[in-house]
């Protein structure tokens, strides 16, 4: 027999199928089943219990895209401040003090200017 893997979600269509044959199950006459977990109430049990999980993960994954936005727009909002302050530092202090040198940037005066160079006439031309 297959090793069943219980870890993977099963599909729409073969929970859809599930529910069509316990609703189906209601027209059958004589039914007596041998496991106690395909009584016709522990199937309606089952289901109920299902519906309520399903309900519960649709809340809790609602409240975690609520709480990433949140988290997101938190971030977005410290870094714009930081932005601020930088160039805060940059207008207050200019851009070859120290402050800016202490907040990330790099002194004006450590940049190495280029090299000039030196077009040579073509020969011949």
């Amino acid at each position: 027999m297959a090793v069943i893997n219980t870890a993977r979600r099963l599909t729409g269509k073969i929970i859809s199928t599930d529910v069509e044959s316990v609703n189906g199950l209601s027209t059958v006459q004589g039914y007596i089943p041998v496991r106690t977990e395909a009584t016709p109430t522990a199937l309606q049990d089952y289901y109920q219990l299902m519906l309520a999980k399903q309900q519960q993960e649709r809340a809790l994954e609602v409240s975690h895209k609520a709480a990433s936005d949140e988290a997101r727009q938190a971030e977005w909002n410290f870094h714009n401040a930081v932005l601020a302050m930088k160039e805060s530092i940059r207008g207050q202090f200019g851009p070859d003090s120290h402050a800016a040198q202490a907040v990330g940037y790099k002194k004006k005066s450590e940049y190495k200017r280029r090299a000039r160079t030196v077009k040579v006439p073509m020969e011949g031309a």
